[in-house]
């Protein structure tokens, strides 16, 4: 009975439909995206291109881990991987194009700039079109691809950092706790100050007037 229950409270470890592909291809370059929902700053991108997979059960789903895991966990994960790359993409274009397309366009240029012949691709449940390489898009590959949670690590560590930065410029918006998502506080601080200029003016949000 305490061995099951230790099994089943142990994390998975992902790798293995990674490596799956990295038997008919050279590398596999897993894709994810932070900050689609977030009120407030870019939305970020990683592409992450990995030739192995190690054994380990410190890549999952970013939400998964704590910021400190994270940091930890996105340091090793520079180690290990062939390349990476960040995408950043700001209100002023996810206003103009909506947060959909900007986040296509930041994973085509992510995977465009890890691309050559022999690589698949794993994205995390966007369509890219035609890119030249075979692209794999699955609902919560995040929680499933070792490639793609090491993405979204990257990301999300790149875009945390983003926000804390702004934050301590000017933290009416309590951006640096936050990171620019619609809290009470941040939603308290729009009913205050208004929108700033790193707000998405197309993003719907009902301020708490003080």
């Amino acid at each position: 009975m305490t061995t099951s229950k230790r099994r089943s409270a142990s994390p998975e470890i992902l790798g293995e439909r990674d490596r799956a592909i990295l038997r008919r291809a050279k590398a596999v370059v897993g894709v994810d995206e932070v900050g689609r929902g977030s009120l407030a700053g870019p939305v970020v991108v990683c592409a992450a291109r990995f030739d192995q997979i190690p054994e380990s059960s410190r890549v999952r789903d970013s939400k998964r881990l704590t910021a400190k895991q994270r940091r930890e966990t996105a340091v090793w994960i520079r180690e290990i991987c062939v390349s990476w790359v960040i995408v950043e993409i700001w209100q002023d274009l996810i206003d103009r194009i909506n947060i959909l397309e900007a986040t296509r366009l930041a994973m085509r240029a992510g995977v465009k700039a890890l691309a050559e012949p022999g690589i698949e691709v794993v994205v995390d449940h966007v369509e890219l079109g035609d890119l030249g390489l075979p692209i794999h898009s699955f609902k919560r590959a995040d929680d499933t691809y070792f490639s793609v949670a090491a993405a979204s690590i990257l990301a999300k560590v790149h875009r945390d950092g983003v926000m804390v930065e702004l934050g301590i410029l000017d933290d009416r918006w309590d951006w640096s706790r936050n990171k620019g998502y619609g809290t009470l506080n941040h939603r308290r601080g729009i009913g205050s100050y208004g929108r700033s200029y790193l707000h998405r003016r197309s993003f719907r949000v009902s301020p708490v007037l003080p």
